[in-house]
């Protein structure tokens, strides 16, 4: 089959999905800098115009091909019967999710944050970042590893460990160690909640 022919027949959401997996391999071969609009058409079967129709900017190409490749979130954060089992379990999640959307860390840096894709990535991170911190902090004020009221805490206390490793990985473009992460947990994160290590207990069966 001809390329000509592959783009007559490709429409709608077909088309769109080829466009943004073309811009996103692009992106991950070159970088955000390098990256042009005829190299995404080429890499597409595509013209170039039919880019610029959906994403006049290559902002608005990368962004649309980063909510394209993000993958789900799980329904619900870990649950290892412990808090400090719990935080170091979300962040190693965190990471993980953020490495596979490694590409961005470029187009951060380029833009310096102040973009709709910071927005993005700000907006994908609240949910394990507060929510499902405060799930984890519930839990353990339910088991007895925190004391007071949980809703009490602030919420720059509560989100400290994710905000923390995000800062490492697109900021100072690092990936942070197992130590790193026991660091933040151990001696930031859980002194500050008030954690009572002597009060968790094991996970009982079928919980």
């Amino acid at each position: 089959m001809s390329q000509e022919s592959t783009r007559k027949r490709r429409r709608g959401a077909e088309l769109e999905t080829a466009l943004l997996a073309a811009a996103w391999a692009e992106l991950a071969a070159v970088g955000y800098e390098r990256l042009t609009y005829e190299a995404v058409a080429d890499r597409a079967g595509t013209s170039r115009p039919v880019l610029y129709r959906r994403w006049p900017t290559k902002r608005e190409l990368v962004l649309a091909a980063l909510r394209h490749q993000a993958p789900p979130l799980p329904d619900a954060p870990p649950d290892t019967g412990a808090l400090r089992g719990d935080v170091l379990a979300l962040l190693r999640l965190v990471i993980r999710r953020m490495r596979e959307l490694g590409p961005v860390r470029e187009v951060l840096a380029a833009e310096q944050g102040q973009t709709e894709l910071s927005a993005y990535l700000a907006a994908r991170n609240e949910g394990p970042g507060r929510d499902w911190m405060r799930t984890l902090l519930e839990r353990a004020a339910r088991r007895g590893e925190v004391g007071g009221a949980v809703e009490a805490l602030p919420d720059r206390l509560v989100t400290l460990p994710v905000v923390l490793v995000v800062h490492e990985l697109f900021m100072a473009r690092r990936t942070p160690a197992e130590a790193d992460l026991e660091e933040i947990v151990d001696r930031l994160f859980l002194p500050l909640v008030g954690h009572r290590p002597d009060a968790q207990r094991e996970p009982q069966v079928g919980e």
